[in-house]
């Protein structure tokens, strides 16, 4: 199918009238209704009968860049122009990959390149995306190969070619342990950072308004439950209601969305700053100081907005009455208690986010590379279900290895606010609760925990795709 794609569309001779030509007969194949424009589903039709694998969404990017009159159809010229353009674009990327500049991107050439962009790869997996894309099996990619490939995909430079298998979080579990989203150059420098963060942040706030009456009954069950005191999810529940009503399910989720922005904030220019502090060559970071810098703008973050999760502890487990607000809540929390009160459990909160990110790091790294080496033959592109997939289950390990921490952490902010309850350091409450309780009393909770994740997940990612979709950002 590559050949005859490759006798289609392409000529050796680089003059205007072959390339014309050449748009011309393809025009002519798109355009089925010979209308003289070619509209999205033509396009997607005419792709997929030729065998064309562009990607999700392709032909409306396309379209939409393409489209000078927006008159919902492509005519010959905005046809011809798109694709002038774009092997332009392509052009230029070739070039930067090629840095031997003897018109062929090898092994080692895919694999500098992405260390250059910050991520380091085996050979198997510079390998496996080499072979994606050469036709003719020699092991290295020509300028005819590599516009044959990219000419119908809307992704023209490297970084966004590449961008599928950077582990993003916008998939949001609740937890603010991971390591921020990266931005290229272009983004930055086009604020177009700004909207991705925007999209993320609604996308966390309806994800946790969503899953907030499961969260609720984790911390109840973090707090509450023991053995002499074995709390079900039903009769937690039902706890609950009774106490509070239907609106209680969701006490402490408005200020569990409100730092969302000032955390997401804070966290990603601490990033960009630790990353520059951090890097061993200007423009170049290594897996290893990506990991430490984020861990490290995790902590700022947290530093900064902590007393806002201390806040969201007790507003959750507040009784009918308690409390009439986020305000009335620090102003009594200070009253009573002083300002350290904010940072109870500030300690095993901060060892958690290195267990997390790390563990989080390093299963999606090796679930990617599972994916990899066994089924990418046509495509190094593993599809939305795959990379949602990698994302959860990394996100979940990691959640599992923090856990205890998480609990302890909880505990402490809470512990003030229940009657007759001991102010315990973290060592003394890991070493009560494993002698109580056991092994497992250090996770409990975990199970409306883990039942948060899949429904979370799934409207993060919906809710973040349409605001993308809204923002003007090109998938």
């Amino acid at each position: 199918m590559y050949q005859v794609v490759r006798k289609l569309f392409f000529t050796d001779c680089r003059c205007a009238e072959d390339a014309s030509k050449t748009y011309d007969d393809l025009f002519a194949k798109l355009d089925t209704n010979k209308d003289g424009k070619v509209d999205v589903s033509e396009l997607k039709a005419g792709l997929a009968a030729m065998g064309i694998n562009s990607g999700k969404d392709a032909a409306q990017e396309i379209m939409s860049s393409g489209d000078e009159d927006k008159d919902d159809g492509l005519d010959f010229i905005e046809f011809s122009n798109y694709l002038k353009e774009h092997e332009k674009k392509l052009r230029l990327t070739f070039k930067s990959l090629d840095k031997n500049d003897d018109g062929q991107i090898d092994l080692m050439e895919i694999q500098q390149s992405l260390a250059d962009l910050g991520m380091d790869i085996s050979k198997e997996e510079a390998q496996k995306i080499l072979q994606s894309i050469d036709v003719d099996g020699t092991m290295t990619l020509d300028w005819n190969e590599w516009r044959e490939h990219f000419l119908f995909n809307p992704a023209t430079d490297l970084q966004e070619i590449i961008r599928f298998w950077k582990h993003s979080t916008v998939l949001d579990i609740g937890d603010s342990l991971s390591i921020p989203d990266e931005f290229t150059e272009k983004e930055k420098t086009t604020g177009m950072w700004w909207k991705q963060l925007s999209a993320g942040a609604m996308a966390g706030a309806v994800s946790r308004t969503g899953t907030a009456p499961l969260d609720r009954m984790k911390v109840f069950m973090q707090v509450h439950s023991s053995k002499s005191n074995q709390i079900s999810l039903v009769g937690g529940f039902k706890q609950m209601l009774k106490e509070g009503g239907l609106m209680s399910l969701w006490r402490g989720n408005g200020i569990n969305v409100l730092k969302i922005a000032p955390e997401t904030a804070i966290k990603f220019m601490a990033y960009e700053q630790f990353k520059k502090l951090l890097s061993s060559e200007p423009g170049k970071v290594k897996t290893h100081e990506r990991f430490m810098a984020g861990s490290l703008a995790g902590a700022t973050a947290q530093t900064v907005i902590y007393p806002m999760e201390v806040m969201k502890t007790r507003l959750t487990l507040r009784k009918t009455g308690q409390y009439s607000g986020m305000f009335d809540c620090a102003k009594k929390i200070l009253k009573r208690e002083g300002v350290k009160a904010f940072y109870k459990g500030y300690i095993p909160n901060l060892i958690g986010i290195i267990p997390y990110a790390g563990i989080d790091l390093a299963v999606y790294e090796s679930l990617k590379n599972l994916w990899l080496s066994r089924y990418a033959k046509d495509s190094a592109n593993p599809g939305v279900v795959v990379l949602l997939g990698c994302g959860t289950l990394s996100s979940t390990c990691g959640q599992l290895a923090s856990y205890p921490l998480a609990l302890i952490r909880t505990r402490m902010q809470a512990q003030a606010s229940l009657e007759g309850s001991e102010q315990l350091p973290m060592n003394v409450m890991v070493k009560k609760i494993l002698k109580n309780e056991g092994f497992f009393g250090l996770y409990r909770g975990i199970l409306p925990n883990f039942m948060k994740v899949i429904p979370a997940v799934s409207i993060s990612y919906v809710v973040y795709e349409h605001m993308r979709s809204e923002l003007g950002i090109q998938k």
